[in-house]
């Protein structure tokens, strides 16, 4: 995996993304993420009822730890996601990143440009990895504890709309391409 810091004098500008200024791009990448969530919901509804979540035969404590370990579940698992953006950075050689919420979206970046296999790897990472993790835990907990933890998987499958649509996006592009990513936004270059 490669990534160098500044961009060859050959490169220039052939595509951007801003989900804070681009409002039809942000709402078709939303939109996606509410398609994934139903499609991985619905058919999860089928083998544990959601209504399960909501079971309170173990007392209102048991219902209200439930719930409470949902929101936090939910709380690391973003946090989780960007630090695995990070760590795929890292892997990549990159010395610094930088780490933030914009109000809307949590982010990683980083100044440095990134060719096409590794961006791509970047985008990837905290789905394959957290989509395994959660989904071994899934398999693990009490029927009662499936939805708790399966919610965090929906926000791992739907919260990744960004990283699928630009993954999508970029492996249509030319493989020389290098991707500089400020975390809020994206930039892609190539010599093409």
């Amino acid at each position: 995996m490669k990534n160098v810091s500044s961009l060859p004098e050959n490169y220039r500008e052939i595509y951007s993304v801003d989900l804070q200024k681009n409002k039809k791009t942000a709402v078709l990448i939303n939109g996606l993420a509410l398609v994934i969530a139903a499609v991985f919901a619905v058919p999860a509804h089928f083998y544990v009822p959601v209504t399960t979540l909501f079971d309170m035969k173990n007392g209102l404590g048991a219902y209200t730890v439930r719930f409470a370990v949902l929101l936090l579940g939910m709380i690391a698992y973003i946090i989780l996601h960007e630090l695995v953006h990070g760590v795929a950075m890292k892997a990549c050689g990159t010395k610094k990143i930088k780490y933030g919420f914009t109000g809307l979206y949590a982010f990683a970046g980083s100044e440095d440009y990134y060719d096409k296999k590794s961006y791509i790897t970047i985008a990837l990472a905290p789905i394959v990895v957290w989509g395994i993790v959660i989904a071994v835990v899934t398999a693990l907990v009490p029927r009662e504890w499936f939805w708790v933890v399966y919610f965090i998987q929906l926000c791992n499958l739907s919260g990744a709309a960004g990283d699928l649509f630009v993954t999508l996006k970029f492996s249509r592009l030319p493989d020389d391409i290098l991707v500089h990513d400020n975390g809020v936004g994206m930039t892609v270059y190539s010599a093409k």
